[in-house]
């Protein structure tokens, strides 16, 4: 699976100002990631505003997403939800075409009980056309998947392959590493904290400000993964700010303000989301400029 080690980035969707998916702004932000050196992309996960697209939408994305990436880079697909059967059939009916792996956030809303989390990704797991690689964030899903839980199901699926952690619990990530398979990959799902993750025995990160910086941030990842983190330190200052920035208003808004100031993408999102304020908009284009 070293398909996976390195940088990925979640991509948003972009949207024309009267909210209808933008698929010419989509091409050129595949470009833009692309050409930045990434090694892959997800496809609707949270940063994608998957919650407020409808089925439709979401398979014209990922089959538009698949036909752009043209196999230059591997693809994963986001599929997740708190309806385990919805969300099962869903994975089921998946065309796989073009894509390599299914990246399934834990339930939200729901808080389930640890075993109420196995059993979710145990009925994923069974019926996955595609490896499986979990997603940890409570932040926004109300619960945390617990080592314990990753390592059971890392054991008794062959197919879940890896997991997305972004719980920025380094108790919890301490005994995750010690406890896994060998060949389970941990990810970052926390961008300002990926440098210390990937020192911990993380094989990359699936990042929000990738999006607008590729180059910079996967630059800063190769050194770490090369074992250079003296060298990744001066990237890592330099992108604090910027990050800080990326989720003082929420993401994607944050990283939308961004693309937009880079040319690649306008800065429309879907309420419940808003654009951030004029006052963001305007430090995230300051850093911009400090960090180009």
């Amino acid at each position: 699976m070293n398909k996976f080690h390195g940088t990925g980035v979640a991509m948003v969707t972009p949207f024309q100002a009267d909210g209808q998916v933008d698929y010419s702004a989509l091409k050129t932000l595949i470009d833009h990631l692309v050409d930045g050196g990434v090694e892959y992309l997800v496809s609707l996960g949270t940063t994608g505003e998957s919650a407020t697209l409808n089925k439709d939408e979401k398979k014209k994305v990922w089959e538009f997403t698949a036909q752009a990436v043209n196999k230059r880079v591997h693809l994963v697909a986001g599929i997740g939800g708190n309806n385990t059967y919805e969300t099962a059939a869903e994975i089921k009916a998946f065309d796989i075409a073009g894509y390599d792996a299914i990246l399934s956030a834990s339930p939200h809303y729901n808080k389930p009980t640890q075993e109420g989390i196995y059993q979710h990704y145990k009925t994923i797991a069974e019926v996955a056309p595609l490896p499986v690689i979990l997603y940890n964030v409570p932040s926004r899903t109300g619960s945390s998947v617990s080592a314990e839980t990753t390592v059971r199901l890392a054991k008794d699926f062959k197919n879940i392959i890896g997991i997305k952690e972004a719980s920025g619990n380094f108790e919890l990530l301490n005994q995750l590493m010690r406890d896994k398979p060998q060949e389970f990959l941990v990810i970052s799902g926390d961008d300002p904290i990926t440098l210390p993750m990937i020192a911990m025995g993380a094989v990359g990160v699936i990042s929000v400000i990738g999006n607008a910086l590729p180059k910079q941030f996967s630059d800063m990842v190769r050194l770490c993964l090369n074992g250079d983190f003296k060298g990744a330190h001066a990237g890592n200052y330099s992108l604090i700010e910027f990050t800080r920035l990326m989720f003082a208003e929420g993401s994607p808004a944050g990283v939308k303000s961004a693309l937009k100031h880079l040319g690649v993408c306008g800065d429309t999102v879907r309420l419940p989301l808003v654009q951030v304020s004029e006052s963001t908009a305007g430090k995230i284009k300051e850093q911009i400029e400090v960090i180009k």
